[in-house]
């Protein structure tokens, strides 16, 4: 886990929002369009124009602090960004997000468990640690970026609800007995935005105790990659 936060920190520059959806585009006109990844990203880069819109819309836009806002988001992307980069290099990226990067480009995964995989990793665990980092870098508690929180969390449920529309099979394939329909009830966004801020919250108390912290955070990175390996079991055409 130090290994791997050393080497995001070496590979991801001070980024704003601009800079993370320019390389979210870029990554994803890299990537086939079957890709799990590039499923995800595609998902990503809506939330995080969507995100950037509404901050550019200041107080009207539910982000009344541009720079509190900002930080939260720039930080947010940097975990995912950092686990792609780490792929890519050939460094094992963080167990919540090594089952998309191991099922990728299996055939039997659909792209709703691709994106769902994808959203799973990034609220039920880079979300909580994003939070830390923001407090670090703003100096400041957790409550108070609880506004930009939970108006990213409205952004987020928002997106889940067009992703599944988008990505869901159509109602004659889609029936009661088919296993997506049972992966999909299994997992819920807004039980998981709730478990990221208690983690966060959790991980801010406890950061005067290193180890213990590490261990949190460890435990939190493994459970996290169960659901996920879970959410992209392969399923029968």
């Amino acid at each position: 886990m130090a290994q791997l936060e050393r080497f995001a920190q070496a590979r991801i520059p001070a980024l704003g929002v601009d800079d993370v959806i320019a390389r979210m585009r870029a990554l994803g006109a890299e990537l086939p369009p079957r890709d799990g990844v590039a499923v995800f990203n595609r998902v990503y880069l809506c939330v995080t124009e969507a995100v950037d819109r509404a901050i550019d819309g200041g107080p009207t836009g539910g982000f009344p602090d541009r720079g509190a806002a900002v930080t939260l988001d720039v930080r947010f992307a940097e975990r995912y960004l950092g686990a792609v980069d780490a792929a890519a290099h050939g460094a094992r990226p963080p167990a919540c997000w090594r089952p998309l990067f191991q099922f990728r480009r299996h055939p039997g995964v659909r792209p709703l468990q691709f994106a769902l995989a994808g959203i799973n990793a990034h609220i039920g665990h880079d979300l909580a640690l994003a939070v830390v980092d923001a407090c670090r870098t703003l100096d400041c508690e957790p409550d108070a970026l609880e506004d930009e929180f939970e108006r990213v969390g409205d952004l987020l449920v928002t997106l889940e609800e067009r992703v599944r529309e988008e990505l869901m099979p159509g109602p004659d394939l889609l029936q009661v007995a088919d296993p997506l329909t049972h992966l999909l009830g299994a997992w819920s966004l807004e039980r998981a935005r709730d478990g990221a801020w208690g983690a966060a919250r959790a991980l801010w108390a406890l950061r005067d105790l290193p180890s213990v912290a590490a261990e949190f955070t460890h435990r939190l990175d493994a459970s996290v990659g169960l659901v996920g390996r879970m959410l992209l079991t392969p399923l029968p055409d």
